[in-house]
């Protein structure tokens, strides 16, 4: 314990004053609670560690990515968490993507789904981050099949991305679901 103390000094006086205020904290936390077990302690401090990685996102890095994290707003959304959002500090966008398997051939349905649920959420980060705001649906059926705008959603992620591999990942995890259930 003493020496976790010890190395969350030496952390302290290289950081920012918000990733101090939360060592501090955890410091307190710590010589507070002496009734609780080791393992516990542990557990409290990797959690905590954890949320100040999660703080320490600033306005110089060129590229933010977030995934299954909520997003705060001024008014309450009750659709606030995609599944991915990228953030780009250089050209001031964001994308929120929102990934499916759907279990029926109902896909362009799925999609015009996803865009509504996030509609709100995207009016809100354009007032508060002051980026534009792209929603991403990525839906694939079980069978691998994909709507006529599929490609022109994928284009829009970053990196490479071959539409052929996600259809035939979609398709082998309905075989590998088929496979443990009917065996």
């Amino acid at each position: 314990m003493m020496m976790m103390m010890m190395m969350m000094m030496m952390m302290m006086t290289t950081t920012t004053t918000t990733t101090t205020t939360m060592m501090m904290m955890m410091m307190m936390m710590m010589m507070m609670t002496t009734t609780t077990t080791t393992t516990t302690m542990m557990m409290m401090m990797m959690m905590m560690m954890m949320m100040m990685m999660m703080m320490m996102t600033t306005t110089t890095m060129m590229m933010m990515i977030l995934w299954n994290q909520q997003v705060q707003t001024d008014r309450t959304i009750p659709n606030n968490k995609p599944d991915i959002i990228i953030c780009d500090n250089e050209k001031r966008t964001c994308m929120s993507i929102d990934v499916a398997i759907s279990g029926d051939r109902n896909v362009i349905k799925k999609e015009a789904e996803k865009i509504l649920k996030y509609k709100d959420l995207t009016i809100e980060i354009q007032c508060m981050w002051n980026v534009k705001r792209k929603v991403i649906p990525v839906i694939i059926c079980v069978t691998g099949t994909i709507s006529k705008s599929f490609r022109k959603y994928v284009s829009n992620i970053p990196g490479n991305h071959k539409v052929k591999e996600l259809q035939k990942t979609a398709i082998l995890g309905t075989a590998h679901i088929l496979r443990k259930v009917l065996m």
